[in-house]
């Protein structure tokens, strides 16, 4: 790889969730606004210590919950600002109907998701039901693997929300406690670099008291439907946009993640693996096991998962012999969310290999690279004996339970 353009300061370990602050202190921010919750906390406590020390020009609004956090940083969004905000779990369900009206009003902003189980029952660990929850919400969603990732990505997400080709806010996935509260080594470019990479922020109007403007009125059924359909041509260009900036940022600061997808030992594969998250680590290990055990298995890692790269989808795996998508999130009496679109896609390829959807780690539950190797060995044998596979499988206790057929 050439020498990025923009120099490093010296590694650091970081939290997944400090990573998360440092990159939107790089981004400078002109407001946060928060409310605690497990397992986010600790993004907007370090935030406040770089305020409190200097280190970052914002203002930290201290509101009295979750709905109020997004509704200030939607309020300042549009009279200009760069807005930052961050949540986990029932939190973001407070939040659900600002995340509405964020989108609908197309201003740019960041918010960072520290994934967490919905209950009930009340549950602490990390599941990814809380993001997948928005994925009908018009922002842009992306998840990452892991803390060098959630750097990265996080001053990206402020790139291509901020881009005039989208003007949609941006959320940023992280599992709580597997990445939000485990230390990482960190490479990060220095601050300048990035100011002057991001430049200055861009929306599309600014309700700044100059002149009359009403946000989000009544409006006929008509007018309502045709920027819906806006708001969904311009999530889709996001798709693009991003990927534009993910190698615009591997030129500038030495890193690309492939844009929407990352796809591991892809080019020979006739199985794959689909995973979205920090387990992809494992199941990227599970790969590597059992292509020693004569399995061409490959993996592709959802990065962007709104808008949905269906067309890369189709191209990367419309010939596969079978393919293996595992959620950690279910839509009840349906199938695993991820599960769903990568069957759109494959559809579209006019796939006719096996597909399987196994919802696993819901709860919080572990699931290791032996989980990923156990399963992939009787869902791969059973395809190669020419025997029929469920459409989805739960794996829960070491073991495979059949859904549905």
């Amino acid at each position: 790889m050439s020498k990025p353009r923009a120099l490093y300061r010296e590694k650091v370990t970081l939290t997944g969730n400090h990573a998360v602050a440092l990159a939107v202190k790089l981004a400078r921010v002109d407001l946060v606004s928060a409310y605690p919750i497990t397992p986010q906390t600790s993004i907007v406590e370090k935030l406040s210590e770089y305020i409190e020390g200097g280190e970052l020009k914002a203002q930290m609004v201290r509101v009295e919950s979750e709905h109020s956090a997004l509704a200030v940083a939607y309020g300042a969004a549009l009279a200009g600002a760069r807005v930052f905000t961050a949540t986990s779990s029932h939190g973001l369900l407070y939040m659900h109907e600002w995340v509405h009206w964020f989108s609908r009003a197309r201003v740019p902003g960041v918010m960072a998701v520290v994934t967490r189980t919905i209950g009930a029952p009340w549950n602490i660990w990390p599941d990814h039901s809380d993001f997948m929850d928005q994925r009908d919400t018009g922002w842009i969603m992306a998840f990452a693997r892991d803390n060098q990732e959630v750097l990265d990505l996080t001053i990206q997400a402020f790139k291509v929300s901020e881009d005039e080709r989208v003007f949609l806010p941006f959320m940023v996935g992280l599992e709580g406690f597997i990445l939000g509260h485990t230390a990482m080594p960190v490479e990060v470019p220095a601050e300048d670099d990035v100011a002057e990479w991001l430049g200055e922020r861009k929306q599309p109007y600014v309700v700044d008291g100059s002149f009359p403007l009403g946000v989000g009125g009544l409006t006929w059924p008509m007018e309502t439907e045709e920027m819906f359909i806006d708001l969904h041509k311009s999530l889709r260009r996001a798709g693009l946009v991003f990927e534009e900036v993910d190698k615009e940022y591997g030129k500038l600061f030495g890193r690309s993640y492939g844009g929407p997808l990352e796809c591991y030992r892809c080019t020979d594969a006739k199985y794959y693996f689909v995973t979205m998250g920090a387990w992809s680590g494992d199941a990227m290990d599970a790969v590597d096991f059992l292509r020693e055990r004569g399995f061409a298995l490959g993996l592709v890692r959802i990065r962007l998962y709104r808008p949905f790269p269906y067309d890369r989808i189709a191209d990367i795996m419309g010939n596969a012999r079978g393919v293996i998508v595992f959620d950690r999130s279910i839509s009840f009496g349906a199938s695993g969310p991820i599960y769903s679109d990568v069957v759109a896609s494959l559809l579209k390829a006019r796939f006719r290999g096996d597909a399987i959807g196994i919802i696993a780690g819901v709860g919080g539950v572990d699931v290791t690279s032996h989980d990923f190797s156990k399963i992939a060995e009787r869902v791969l044998e059973t395809i190669e004996r020419g025997e029929p596979l469920p459409a989805i499988a739960w794996y829960h206790g070491g073991e495979l339970a059949i859904v549905q057929h």
